[in-house]
């Protein structure tokens, strides 16, 4: 049984949703993905949210999604890439969870994101691969407040849950 919330932090195409889905079946516990739960709230998409609203709109309904779904104990929450990129984001999730960074490398990134459309902060680049660049050293220091983190270029979404699970059970944050 979880003792706090598992928070999963990272960029884009990391698998925080795959890897969360899988964790919460193994702890039994909920799984809220921050983007879909946005998304349910809204009646539209991620891209359509950017592209009819802008993306100061979709950063303050991430901060209300944040405020409400971080009230809950026991669950584990996959965020958007951009989530913690807020400060007080960043400040609640880690008050009220166990944060755990997913990262992977640039080729593994834009391999597992290439399609158009899906994407709002890569899709209006012209140069993916840069975009990709300047966001993951634009938000490393945020990614790096976590504490832990799993580098899931070359892992299953399998091999990543078993990684975290041992971190959760070494530091105690599992209970029998």
């Amino acid at each position: 049984m979880m003792t706090k919330n598992l928070i999963l932090i990272g960029f884009m195409g990391t698998g925080k949703s795959s890897c969360g889905k899988a964790l919460a079946t193994r702890l039994g516990c909920a799984f809220i993905d921050l983007d879909k739960y946005i998304e349910n709230k809204e009646g539209a998409s991620i891209p359509e949210i950017f592209a009819s609203k802008g993306e100061a709109y979709f950063r303050e309904k991430e901060r209300e999604a944040v405020r409400e779904t971080s009230e809950r104990k026991g669950v584990v929450i996959a965020t958007g890439g951009g989530t913690v990129k807020d400060e007080e984001n960043l400040r609640l999730l880690k008050a009220r969870g166990v944060l755990v960074c997913l990262t992977a490398d640039v080729e593994t990134i834009l391999d597992r994101t290439g399609r158009r459309g899906e994407r709002p902060m890569l899709d209006r680049q012209d140069d993916r691969r840069k975009a990709v660049e300047e966001l993951l050293e634009s938000r490393r220091e945020m990614y790096e407040r976590a504490d832990f983190a799993v580098d899931t270029s070359r892992l299953s979404p399998m091999q990543v849950t078993e990684e975290i699970m041992d971190f959760l059970r070494v530091g105690g944050i599992l209970r029998a």
